[in-house]
C-alpha cells in the first residue's frame, strides 16, 4: 500500500495517542525505520503495558486459542498473553505477513476487540503495522475486510525526531555527529539484491558494534579493517564509505560549517581525497536542504550562505572539477532551485554548462 500522505515520527505519536482508543490503528512501512520503537513510546506514555505478537510466526490457534469442553459444551479459551484482566496495548507487528487464516483469526480481535467470549478489557488499543510490497520483506496481501477494519497510515523516517532519540540513548558519537551533518543517510529504501542497506534500525546497529568494540574512544587503537568489516556490515556501502572518509577526521579538523563560515579551507591534499568527497557531498546536501525554492524567500543570513555557496562551489572547482560538478548536479533526481542555478550559469558558466 501506498499513501498519498506519510507521517515522522512525533506525527504519528500525536495520531496514536488521538485515534487508536476508539479506532484500531495500522502503520505501513519500510523495515527498520523505527514502527516497534513508536508503539512501545506511544503505549509508555499511556501508562499501559505493551504485548507483541509477530504475525509472521503465528498459527489460528494462538490468537483464538483452544477449545475446552465446558459441561455440554464447548469454549475457546484464549491465549494467556492476550486474555489479561487489565487494559494494555496489543501490537500486531507484520501483521500483513501472516496467512490468510490468522488474518480471519484477528478480524474480531480487531473490529469488536473480543476473541470468541472473551473481550479485551475496556481502555485496551489495537495497534498493527506492516512492511509495503515493494520492500521486499514477507509480504501477503491483505484482504479488503481486514483493510477496512482499520485506520491507515504511513510512516517515513525524519532524521531531527531520530536524531533526538538517538541522543537521549546515548548512541555512539560518530553516528551522531555522521547523521548530523548528512541526514539524508539516515535511510535508504530497500535494494533489490540482498545486501545492507541503511535504515534508523542499522545505525543503531552499527552504534552498538562501535561500542562493542570501543572503537573511536581515546587510547584505544582499531585497525581500518576492522572498521571497515563493521560498517559494511551494517549500512549501505555507498554510505559505508562515506562513513570511513568522516572517521579519519573525527578530530573535527575539517568540519562543512567551519567551511562555509570561512575559518576552513576545503582539503586540498591527495590523501585528503576521500575527505573532500565526503564534504562536497555533505555541501550538497546542505544546499538541497537550506535553500528556499525561491529567491524572495532568502532572508539576510541565507543571502549570505548564498554568497558563500557560489564561492566555495568556485573554490572547489579548482581543487577538484568533477566534485564540483556533482554539487550542482541533478543526481538522483535531486535538483538545486532554479533561481540558483541561474546565478550558477551566470558566474559559473562552465561549470554549469558541463553538470
Amino acid at each position: 500500500m501506498n499513501l498519498p500522505y506519510s507521517v515522522n515520527q512525533q506525527e504519528l505519536l500525536e495520531l496514536l495517542i488521538n485515534i487508536s482508543p476508539s479506532r484500531p490503528v495500522f502503520i505501513w512501512g519500510s523495515p527498520g525505520i523505527g514502527k516497534s520503537a513508536i508503539v512501545e513510546k506511544f503505549a509508555e506514555e499511556v501508562g499501559l503495558p505493551c504485548v507483541s505478537l509477530l504475525g509472521s510466526q503465528l498459527a489460528p490457534e494462538d490468537i483464538i486459542g483452544i477449545p475446552q469442553i465446558r459441561g455440554n459444551t464447548s469454549e475457546f479459551l484464549p491465549p494467556k498473553m492476550i486474555a489479561r484482566t487489565e487494559p494494555y496495548v496489543l501490537f500486531l507487528d507484520e501483521l500483513n505477513a501472516c496467512s490468510q487464516e490468522v488474518q480471519k483469526a484477528f478480524y474480531s480481535l480487531i473490529h469488536e476487540r473480543r476473541i470468541g467470549e472473551y473481550h479485551l478489557p475496556k481502555g485496551s488499543v489495537v495497534i498493527g503495522a506492516g512492511n509495503r510490497t515493494q520492500d521486499g520483506a514477507i509480504v501477503k496481501t491483505m484482504s479488503s475486510a481486514l483493510i477496512n477494519r482499520m485506520f491507515h497510515v504511513q510512516l517515513v523516517p525524519d532524521a531531527k525526531a531520530w536524531l533526538n532519540w538517538a541522543y537521549e540513548n546515548n548512541l555512539h558519537h560518530w553516528v551522531l555527529d555522521y547523521i548530523t551533518q548528512r541526514p539524508d543517510h539516515l535511510f535508504t529504501e530497500p535494494p533489490k539484491t540482498e545486501e545492507p542497506y541503511s535504515t534508523p534500525r542499522s545505525w543503531h546497529m552499527l552504534s552498538d558494534a562501535l561500542y562493542q568494540y570501543h572503537v573511536g574512544e581515546e587510547d584505544n587503537k582499531f585497525s581500518q579493517e576492522l572498521l571497515r568489516i563493521l560498517v559494511y556490515g551494517t549500512i549501505s556501502a555507498k554510505h559505508a564509505g562515506l562513513f570511513i572518509a568522516f572517521s579519519k577526521n573525527v578530530d573535527n579538523k575539517y568540519l562543512l560549517n567551519d567551511i562555509i563560515k570561512g575559518d576552513q579551507k576545503w582539503p586540498e591534499k591527495p590523501e585528503e581525497r576521500d575527505t573532500l568527497y565526503f564534504l562536497a557531498q555533505s555541501f550538497r546536501a546542505r544546499l538541497l536542504h537550506d535553500l528556499p525554492p525561491k529567491k524572495q524567500d532568502l532572508n539576510r543570513a541565507m543571502q549570505y550562505f548564498t554568497h558563500r555557496a557560489k564561492t566555495l562551489i568556485k573554490d572547489l572547482s579548482r581543487i577538484n572539477y568533477e566534485l564540483a560538478q556533482m554539487v550542482v548536479s541533478d543526481e538522483e533526481d535531486k535538483v538545486l532551485p532554479h533561481w540558483f542555478m541561474m546565478e550558477i550559469v551566470r558566474d559559473l558558466p562552465r561549470l554549469a554548462r558541463s553538470a
